[in-house]
């Protein structure tokens, strides 16, 4: 019996004496099969057993001449239920676009670790890449080490579900070095959030200064550029700062609708997020974000928070945040990000890292302690205090700094 309630089932024996180990064959599902048909199906199994027949061995042989494409068709429809719909999206679409044009026409039982390394490599040096027409459109693919990786973890994934079905013994992608991804973890200074506020503003009262891209062609570029400006909407100005204020993943701010705020008690009621349903206790500034958005820009018509182009979607933040990180000097600083700075903000002003948890909803303590080295410098000025406050009351000089002499000094 699962977790969802699903019941099968099962034949359980053993090939030879106490010393191996037991097997198990699924006979059917409760429901499609009577407990007299289950038991006739096991008896069955039970005696080809006895006979030295191993059912689930000659089964896995059968698995094992499953094609890769027809395995991720599989892992798609039974393997992916506890997944959210933008991880199953992204899944897709790394089969989609690498792991079945690479390896799909290869049976599972023939993949070896060499095969998943070489798909790793062409996958990095753009084997994959192109632009594909399809019913929806134009696919654009792209390669890269990044999205080598990201297609390796899904590889990986989907052998690992062949493994736990016994349709292969191991997974090939068991060893293989892929890498981390790399792209760190970026923190707001006081500088940058100084001038991103400053960005803000302006974008909501003026709006931003018009910026012509490099490479574009003199006769297209507009002769006065001295009133124009680009508009950017209250909407999107209002989800930054959410993001800034309560710590929150995007689509959490994306995706909020007017039925999950609490302005009675202050919190927001997700009925779903990464790790389930939780709630975010706001503070007042985000508080009055919200407040002033019900009051001064919210359409009856929308249900989400954040209204974006059509009534029945949220909006997109890609062109917006373009526009105002660029404005702001922030480099290649991510959405995300912002969810960081609120991180180390609260790790400065001396919050635990279980506190912080709490605030970032936060499944597992593990996942907190990337944020751990953030607290060496409210610790070290707390030492330095401390420190230079005995070095004070014992007469000495707080303030004195001492070089260390090297060897041979």
């Amino acid at each position: 019996m699962r977790r969802s309630g699903a019941k099968t089932f099962i034949a359980q024996y053993r090939i030879g004496g106490r010393g191996n180990p037991t097997r198990k064959v699924t006979i059917g599902q409760v429901g499609k099969l009577t407990v007299e048909e289950a038991r006739d199906a096991a008896k069955e199994v039970l005696s080809k057993a006895a006979l030295g027949n191993d059912v689930a061995a000659e089964r896995a042989r059968k698995k094992a001449e499953l094609t890769v494409n027809a395995l991720c068709d599989e892992y798609l429809s039974e393997g992916c239920g506890h997944k959210k719909p933008l991880t199953l999206e992204a899944d897709t679409g790394n089969i989609t676009n690498h792991i079945v044009p690479l390896l799909g026409r290869k049976k599972i039982g023939e993949v070896t670790r060499t095969d998943v390394e070489r798909f790793l490599r062409d996958v990095a040096k753009g084997k994959t890449a192109g632009e594909f027409e399809t019913d929806k459109g134009t696919r654009r693919v792209k390669g890269g080490a990044g999205a080598a990786r990201r297609a390796y973890r899904v590889l990986s994934g989907i052998f690992t579900f062949a493994v736990n079905r016994g349709y292969i013994v191991s997974n090939p992608c068991r060893g293989v070095k892929a890498g981390a991804d790399g792209k760190g973890e970026r923190y707001l200074s006081a500088d940058e959030l100084q001038r991103l506020g400053d960005t803000l503003r302006i974008a909501e009262t003026e709006g931003l200064p018009t910026v012509l891209n490099d490479g574009v062609n003199d006769k297209h570029r507009p002769k006065d550029l001295t009133d124009r400006r680009i508009e950017v909407s209250p909407h999107a100005i209002a989800a930054i700062r959410l993001l800034l204020l309560t710590g929150c993943r995007r689509n959490e701010i994306l995706c909020l609708k007017w039925e999950h705020v609490d302005f009675e008690r202050g919190v927001l009621n997700l009925p779903d997020s990464k790790t389930g349903a939780k709630k975010v206790y706001l503070s007042a500034p985000a508080l009055q974000v919200l407040s002033d958005l019900c009051e001064n820009w919210r359409t009856k018509d929308f249900e989400y928070v954040i209204e974006g182009a059509k009534q029945d979607t949220p909006r997109d933040l890609k062109r917006a945040w373009t526009t105002i990180r660029r404005h702001a000097g922030l480099g290649n600083l991510r959405l995300h990000d912002l969810r960081h700075s609120f991180a180390s903000m609260a790790v400065s002003s001396g919050m635990s890292l279980p506190m912080i948890g709490k605030l970032l909803g936060h499944a597992s303590a593990a996942t907190t302690q990337r944020y751990a080295h953030l607290a060496d410098d409210p610790v070290k000025r707390a030492a330095e205090s401390t420190a230079g406050t005995i070095a004070a009351a014992m007469g000495g000089n707080a303030g004195t700094v001492v070089a260390i002499r090297r060897a041979g000094e």
